[in-house]
């Protein structure tokens, strides 16, 4: 009886385990950030009236795609903690921080940056945006228009068919006759004032969207091929929005940015 009382508890410990280490994999940010509370999707859905909900990723990512009525504020912001004071200050609700998905920590960062500022009630919402916009896509805003339709949302095989290796993405500009516009969209703090093609390219902050869209608008004109690239590859998965509702359709990024073409350059040596 013993024996087998033991063998059950072991199944069950293991049933339990099992199911942890499933959710870890799931949201993997949830096994690095154990003791910041989170909101599933579907009670932010019932509670989306009685709470607060805060966009803590960039302008440019924010004003592409959000959750309709979440305040912005980005969690790189060194004024982070005074800007969920004054928001804290204005509402007793509870705060939901929220950013890309399940593998974006920012979410986590912004309670944790939160609650050691003394601002209590704040939550993670770390299913993010994604999953939100296609379980809502009447709450949720595509380019300032809501809503949003799930056929709307860039498919990951339509983004990686414009993705070059550094290399390659050198050799077609060269190779492009003058017919293309190169345009580094870093900003001026990860750009230090130097560029990869002195000459032919553009500097051009996403923030700036005035001159942003200047340049699209005359790479569209004249028929040039776009290549553009950022530091990592991250901010210009949402620049394709932009490019596809101008109906632009020669383009090219840079796989893993300006880090991937300094890594290409170190292993010529």
């Amino acid at each position: 009886m013993r024996s087998l009382f033991l063998s059950f508890t072991s199944m069950c410990f293991g049933l339990v385990m099992a199911s942890a280490n499933a959710a870890s994999n799931e949201f993997p940010g949830r096994a690095e950030y154990p003791d910041i509370p989170v909101f599933e999707i579907a009670e932010l859905k019932n509670k989306i009236a009685e709470v607060v909900v805060v966009d803590t990723r960039s302008k440019y990512e924010y004003d592409t795609l959000r959750i309709k009525g979440s305040i912005h504020i980005p969690v790189a912001a060194k004024s982070f903690e005074q800007d969920v004071q004054k928001l804290r200050a204005g509402t007793d609700k509870p705060i939901v921080f929220y950013c890309n998905g399940r593998t974006c920590y920012k979410s986590y960062l912004a309670v944790k940056k939160a609650q050691a500022a003394g601002i209590k009630n704040t939550f993670a919402y770390d299913a993010g945006i994604f999953e939100w916009v296609k379980s809502e896509p009447k709450k949720s805003e595509l380019l300032g228009k809501s809503p949003v339709m799930p056929g709307q949302l860039i498919d990951a095989k339509i983004y990686q068919a414009r993705l070059l290796e550094p290399n390659e993405f050198s050799e077609r500009i060269l190779s492009s006759g003058g017919n293309s516009m190169v345009l580094d969209v870093r900003d001026m703090y990860q750009r230090a004032g130097v560029g990869f093609y002195p000459g032919i390219e553009r500097w051009v902050s996403l923030d700036d969207k005035a001159k942003l869209a200047k340049y699209l608008e005359k790479a569209k004109a004249s028929k040039q091929t776009l290549f553009i690239y950022d530091e990592v590859g991250a901010q210009v998965q949402w620049l394709q929005y932009a490019l596809e509702d101008m109906g632009i359709k020669d383009y090219y990024f840079m796989n893993k940015g300006a880090k991937a073409y300094y890594a290409s350059i170190s292993s010529w040596k």
